[in-house]
Protein backbone atom coordinates (compact mmCIF):
# COMPACT_ATOMS: atom_id res chain seq x y z
CA UNK A 1 0.00 0.00 0.00
CA UNK A 2 1.99 3.03 -1.08
CA UNK A 3 1.09 6.76 -0.52
CA UNK A 4 3.52 9.50 -0.02
CA UNK A 5 3.90 8.89 4.10
CA UNK A 6 5.34 5.10 2.74
CA UNK A 7 7.60 6.94 0.58
CA UNK A 8 9.13 9.40 1.90
CA UNK A 9 9.65 7.48 4.92
CA UNK A 10 10.66 4.56 3.11
CA UNK A 11 8.65 2.14 4.82
CA UNK A 12 5.99 -0.72 3.54
CA UNK A 13 2.51 -0.16 5.35
CA UNK A 14 1.34 3.46 6.04
CA UNK A 15 1.08 2.98 10.05
CA UNK A 16 3.24 4.82 12.39
CA UNK A 17 3.47 3.74 16.28
CA UNK A 18 2.76 6.84 18.21
CA UNK A 19 5.59 7.96 20.57
CA UNK A 20 3.63 6.72 24.19
CA UNK A 21 5.88 7.66 26.89
CA UNK A 22 7.22 5.00 29.29
CA UNK A 23 6.27 2.55 26.83
CA UNK A 24 7.38 2.94 23.49
CA UNK A 25 10.82 1.77 23.71
CA UNK A 26 13.59 0.08 20.86
CA UNK A 27 11.96 -3.18 21.33
CA UNK A 28 8.83 -2.03 20.46
CA UNK A 29 9.72 0.84 17.74
CA UNK A 30 11.88 -2.29 15.99
CA UNK A 31 9.03 -4.53 15.99
CA UNK A 32 6.77 -1.69 14.40
CA UNK A 33 9.26 -1.33 12.00
CA UNK A 34 10.11 -4.86 11.43
CA UNK A 35 6.97 -5.18 10.36
CA UNK A 36 6.55 -2.47 7.35
CA UNK A 37 5.60 0.04 9.32
CA UNK A 38 7.31 2.74 11.13
CA UNK A 39 8.08 2.39 15.22
CA UNK A 40 9.13 5.39 17.42
CA UNK A 41 11.31 5.66 20.38
CA UNK A 42 9.87 7.80 23.62
CA UNK A 43 12.09 10.36 24.77
CA UNK A 44 9.65 11.79 27.93
CA UNK A 45 11.77 8.69 30.10
CA UNK A 46 15.27 9.18 29.01
CA UNK A 47 17.84 10.92 32.25
CA UNK A 48 19.87 12.43 29.22
CA UNK A 49 20.97 13.02 25.37
CA UNK A 50 23.70 10.25 26.41
CA UNK A 51 20.68 7.65 27.53
CA UNK A 52 18.66 8.07 24.21
CA UNK A 53 22.26 8.06 22.05
CA UNK A 54 21.78 3.91 24.13
CA UNK A 55 18.58 3.48 23.45
CA UNK A 56 18.92 4.23 19.87
CA UNK A 57 22.16 1.91 19.18
CA UNK A 58 20.05 -0.94 20.40
CA UNK A 59 17.26 -0.41 18.36
CA UNK A 60 19.33 0.10 15.30
CA UNK A 61 20.06 -3.73 16.70
CA UNK A 62 17.29 -4.73 16.21
CA UNK A 63 15.90 -3.70 13.36
CA UNK A 64 17.65 -2.07 9.51
CA UNK A 65 14.67 -0.52 8.82
CA UNK A 66 13.52 3.17 9.54
CA UNK A 67 12.73 4.50 13.05
CA UNK A 68 11.42 7.76 14.26
CA UNK A 69 11.92 9.28 17.91
CA UNK A 70 9.52 11.13 19.26
CA UNK A 71 9.88 14.70 21.51
CA UNK A 72 7.13 16.17 23.98
CA UNK A 73 7.35 19.55 23.93
CA UNK A 74 6.97 22.58 26.59
CA UNK A 75 8.50 19.72 29.19
CA UNK A 76 12.03 20.81 29.26
CA UNK A 77 15.14 21.76 26.84
CA UNK A 78 15.15 18.93 24.35
CA UNK A 79 18.71 20.90 22.48
CA UNK A 80 20.58 17.93 23.64
CA UNK A 81 18.87 15.19 22.35
CA UNK A 82 17.78 16.32 18.91
CA UNK A 83 21.47 17.29 18.05
CA UNK A 84 22.49 13.11 19.12
CA UNK A 85 18.93 12.57 17.56
CA UNK A 86 20.80 14.32 14.12
CA UNK A 87 24.18 13.17 14.70
CA UNK A 88 23.08 9.54 15.09
CA UNK A 89 20.94 10.31 11.90
CA UNK A 90 17.85 9.38 13.13
CA UNK A 91 15.19 8.62 10.22
CA UNK A 92 12.40 10.59 11.73
CA UNK A 93 11.62 12.82 14.12
CA UNK A 94 7.78 14.22 15.84
CA UNK A 95 7.37 16.84 17.88
CA UNK A 96 4.22 16.80 20.00
CA UNK A 97 2.48 19.71 22.10
CA UNK A 98 4.40 23.10 21.80
CA UNK A 99 5.70 25.13 19.11
CA UNK A 100 8.18 23.20 16.84
CA UNK A 101 9.07 25.90 14.81
CA UNK A 102 12.83 26.62 16.22
CA UNK A 103 13.13 22.75 15.94
CA UNK A 104 11.76 21.68 12.73
CA UNK A 105 14.49 24.69 11.49
CA UNK A 106 17.27 22.48 13.58
CA UNK A 107 16.59 19.55 11.76
CA UNK A 108 17.28 21.06 8.16
CA UNK A 109 19.69 20.16 6.05
CA UNK A 110 20.12 16.62 8.58
CA UNK A 111 17.94 14.40 5.71
CA UNK A 112 15.41 13.76 8.59
CA UNK A 113 12.04 13.72 7.78
CA UNK A 114 9.82 15.49 10.49
CA UNK A 115 5.95 14.87 11.65
CA UNK A 116 3.67 17.29 13.83
CA UNK A 117 1.22 15.91 15.91
CA UNK A 118 -1.78 18.77 15.52
CA UNK A 119 -5.14 19.01 16.47
CA UNK A 120 -7.16 20.58 13.08
CA UNK A 121 -6.63 22.94 10.03
CA UNK A 122 -4.67 25.83 11.44
CA UNK A 123 -2.14 24.19 13.49
CA UNK A 124 -1.47 22.06 10.25
CA UNK A 125 -1.04 24.66 8.43
CA UNK A 126 1.28 26.61 10.84
CA UNK A 127 3.36 23.18 11.12
CA UNK A 128 3.49 23.42 7.46
CA UNK A 129 4.52 27.03 7.58
CA UNK A 130 7.52 26.04 9.78
CA UNK A 131 8.89 23.19 7.63
CA UNK A 132 7.09 19.83 8.80
CA UNK A 133 7.01 16.78 6.02
CA UNK A 134 4.03 15.79 7.64
CA UNK A 135 1.39 16.53 10.31
CA UNK A 136 -0.76 13.70 12.20
CA UNK A 137 -4.05 15.47 13.44
CA UNK A 138 -5.44 13.68 16.57
CA UNK A 139 -9.33 13.38 16.88
CA UNK A 140 -11.14 13.70 20.37
CA UNK A 141 -11.58 9.80 20.55
CA UNK A 142 -7.92 9.47 20.80
CA UNK A 143 -5.42 8.67 24.01
CA UNK A 144 -3.29 10.96 26.08
CA UNK A 145 -2.98 14.45 24.91
CA UNK A 146 -5.27 15.58 22.24
CA UNK A 147 -6.60 18.95 21.24
CA UNK A 148 -8.90 21.38 23.17
CA UNK A 149 -11.80 21.07 21.15
CA UNK A 150 -14.86 18.04 20.59
CA UNK A 151 -14.00 17.40 17.28
CA UNK A 152 -13.65 13.65 16.01
CA UNK A 153 -11.51 12.13 13.78
CA UNK A 154 -14.12 11.43 10.87
CA UNK A 155 -14.41 15.57 10.96
CA UNK A 156 -11.10 16.60 11.45
CA UNK A 157 -8.82 14.47 9.12
CA UNK A 158 -10.64 16.01 5.52
CA UNK A 159 -10.71 19.22 6.86
CA UNK A 160 -7.07 18.91 7.65
CA UNK A 161 -6.42 17.60 4.14
CA UNK A 162 -7.93 20.27 2.71
CA UNK A 163 -5.62 22.58 4.46
CA UNK A 164 -2.49 21.78 3.63
CA UNK A 165 -0.77 20.53 1.03
CA UNK A 166 2.16 17.90 2.99
CA UNK A 167 0.73 14.48 3.55
CA UNK A 168 -1.50 13.76 6.62
CA UNK A 169 -1.63 10.80 8.99
CA UNK A 170 -4.84 10.20 11.03
CA UNK A 171 -5.17 9.57 14.89
CA UNK A 172 -7.34 8.92 17.48
CA UNK A 173 -9.94 6.25 17.08
CA UNK A 174 -8.06 4.07 14.70
CA UNK A 175 -7.19 0.28 15.97
CA UNK A 176 -7.52 -2.17 12.83
CA UNK A 177 -7.49 -2.20 9.41
CA UNK A 178 -10.96 -0.75 8.93
CA UNK A 179 -10.11 2.07 10.75
CA UNK A 180 -7.19 2.62 8.61
CA UNK A 181 -8.93 1.86 5.14
CA UNK A 182 -11.36 4.91 6.52
CA UNK A 183 -8.85 7.51 7.69
CA UNK A 184 -7.17 6.40 3.82
CA UNK A 185 -10.86 7.09 2.45
CA UNK A 186 -10.74 10.52 4.50
CA UNK A 187 -7.82 11.75 2.14
CA UNK A 188 -5.09 10.81 4.69
CA UNK A 189 -1.88 9.01 3.94
CA UNK A 190 -1.10 7.22 6.54
CA UNK A 191 -2.27 6.13 10.27
CA UNK A 192 -0.30 6.83 14.02
CA UNK A 193 -1.74 4.53 16.83
CA UNK A 194 -0.72 4.83 20.09
CA UNK A 195 -3.34 2.84 22.71
CA UNK A 196 -3.22 0.06 20.11
CA UNK A 197 0.21 -0.49 20.35
CA UNK A 198 0.11 -0.67 23.97
CA UNK A 199 -1.45 -3.69 23.96
CA UNK A 200 1.35 -5.54 22.55
CA UNK A 201 4.00 -7.90 23.80
CA UNK A 202 6.95 -5.80 22.91
CA UNK A 203 5.16 -2.56 24.92
CA UNK A 204 7.31 -1.50 28.04
CA UNK A 205 3.88 -1.78 29.80
CA UNK A 206 2.51 -4.06 32.96
CA UNK A 207 0.45 -6.45 32.15
CA UNK A 208 -2.74 -4.91 33.87
CA UNK A 209 -2.59 -1.96 31.72
CA UNK A 210 -2.58 -3.74 28.69
CA UNK A 211 -5.17 -6.53 30.12
CA UNK A 212 -7.32 -3.27 30.95
CA UNK A 213 -7.48 -2.29 27.51
CA UNK A 214 -8.19 -5.21 25.86
CA UNK A 215 -11.36 -5.59 28.32
CA UNK A 216 -12.40 -1.91 28.23
CA UNK A 217 -15.32 -0.48 26.42
CA UNK A 218 -14.76 3.31 24.91
CA UNK A 219 -17.25 4.35 27.81
CA UNK A 220 -14.27 3.06 29.78
CA UNK A 221 -12.35 6.24 29.00
CA UNK A 222 -13.04 9.74 30.10
CA UNK A 223 -11.34 13.32 29.50
CA UNK A 224 -8.91 14.86 32.53
CA UNK A 225 -7.02 17.72 32.73
CA UNK A 226 -9.54 20.11 30.73
CA UNK A 227 -9.40 22.87 33.62
CA UNK A 228 -6.14 23.72 33.08
CA UNK A 229 -6.37 23.10 29.21
CA UNK A 230 -4.31 20.36 28.51
CA UNK A 231 -7.12 17.64 27.99
CA UNK A 232 -6.62 13.92 27.59
CA UNK A 233 -7.83 10.83 27.18
CA UNK A 234 -7.36 8.45 30.10
CA UNK A 235 -9.05 4.93 31.41
CA UNK A 236 -11.13 5.23 34.09
CA UNK A 237 -11.16 4.62 37.49
CA UNK A 238 -11.32 5.21 40.91
CA UNK A 239 -7.78 7.86 40.48
CA UNK A 240 -9.37 9.04 37.54
CA UNK A 241 -12.97 9.95 39.19
CA UNK A 242 -11.00 11.79 42.17
CA UNK A 243 -9.15 13.88 39.79
CA UNK A 244 -12.57 14.91 37.91
CA UNK A 245 -13.87 15.56 41.42
CA UNK A 246 -11.28 17.67 41.86
CA UNK A 247 -11.29 19.79 38.38
CA UNK A 248 -15.14 19.89 39.37
CA UNK A 249 -14.77 21.68 42.70
CA UNK A 250 -11.90 23.87 41.04
CA UNK A 251 -8.91 22.97 42.20
CA UNK A 252 -6.27 25.10 41.31
CA UNK A 253 -3.22 23.75 39.08
CA UNK A 254 -0.54 23.85 41.52
CA UNK A 255 -2.63 21.44 43.43
CA UNK A 256 -3.72 19.64 40.54
CA UNK A 257 -0.23 18.93 39.22
CA UNK A 258 1.09 16.44 41.86
CA UNK A 259 -1.95 14.21 40.91
CA UNK A 260 -1.27 14.69 37.26
CA UNK A 261 2.57 13.39 37.55
CA UNK A 262 4.30 11.59 35.87
CA UNK A 263 5.15 9.62 38.80
CA UNK A 264 1.40 8.87 39.20
CA UNK A 265 1.08 8.09 35.50
CA UNK A 266 4.01 5.67 36.07
CA UNK A 267 2.26 3.88 38.86
CA UNK A 268 0.12 2.41 36.44
CA UNK A 269 2.16 1.99 33.50
CA UNK A 270 5.07 0.16 35.35
CA UNK A 271 3.60 -0.75 38.10
CA UNK A 272 0.41 -2.03 37.39
CA UNK A 273 -1.39 0.33 40.10
CA UNK A 274 -4.55 0.82 38.23
CA UNK A 275 -6.82 1.98 41.02
CA UNK A 276 -3.93 4.87 42.24
CA UNK A 277 -3.15 6.05 38.73
CA UNK A 278 -4.09 7.33 35.79
CA UNK A 279 -2.98 5.85 32.49
CA UNK A 280 -3.89 6.69 29.03
CA UNK A 281 -6.70 5.38 26.85
CA UNK A 282 -8.62 5.70 23.75
CA UNK A 283 -11.82 5.26 22.53
CA UNK A 284 -10.38 2.19 20.09
CA UNK A 285 -10.36 0.28 23.60
CA UNK A 286 -13.74 -1.04 22.39
CA UNK A 287 -11.51 -2.74 18.69
CA UNK A 288 -8.86 -4.13 20.89
CA UNK A 289 -9.59 -7.78 22.14
CA UNK A 290 -6.06 -9.27 22.92
CA UNK A 291 -2.51 -8.80 23.42
CA UNK A 292 -0.79 -9.23 20.34
CA UNK A 293 3.10 -9.22 19.15
CA UNK A 294 3.24 -5.52 17.13
CA UNK A 295 4.41 -7.35 14.31
CA UNK A 296 0.54 -9.22 14.25
CA UNK A 297 -0.69 -6.07 14.79
CA UNK A 298 0.95 -4.34 11.63
CA UNK A 299 0.28 -8.16 9.67
CA UNK A 300 -3.53 -7.83 10.51
CA UNK A 301 -4.45 -4.84 9.96
CA UNK A 302 -3.01 -4.86 6.72
CA UNK A 303 -5.22 -8.24 5.97
CA UNK A 304 -8.39 -5.99 7.11
CA UNK A 305 -7.85 -3.27 5.16
CA UNK A 306 -7.28 -5.49 2.03
CA UNK A 307 -10.48 -7.35 2.69
CA UNK A 308 -12.24 -3.96 3.01
CA UNK A 309 -10.89 -2.52 0.21
CA UNK A 310 -11.96 -5.26 -1.56
CA UNK A 311 -15.58 -5.10 0.13
CA UNK A 312 -16.38 -1.70 -1.44
CA UNK A 313 -14.45 -2.94 -4.62
CA UNK A 314 -17.59 -5.50 -5.14
CA UNK A 315 -20.07 -2.73 -4.35
CA UNK A 316 -19.00 -1.41 -8.34
CA UNK A 317 -19.75 -4.82 -9.56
Amino acid sequence: MRTRVTDLLGIRHPIIQGGLARVAYAELAAAVSNAGGCGQINTATFEDAEALRAEIHRCRALTPHPFGVNFPLGRRDITAMLDVCLEEKVPVIAFTAGNPAPWLRRCEGHGVRTLVLIAGPELAKKAEAAGADMVATVGFEGGGHIGRGDETTLVMVPRVVAAVKIPVLASGGIADGRGMLAALALGAEGVEMGTRFVATHEARAHDAYKQALAASLPDDTTLIKRSIGQPGRALNSSYVRMILEREAAGTPKEELLPLISGAANARGVEGGELDDSYVWAGQCVGLIHEVLPAGEVVRRMMEEAEAGLARLNAFNR
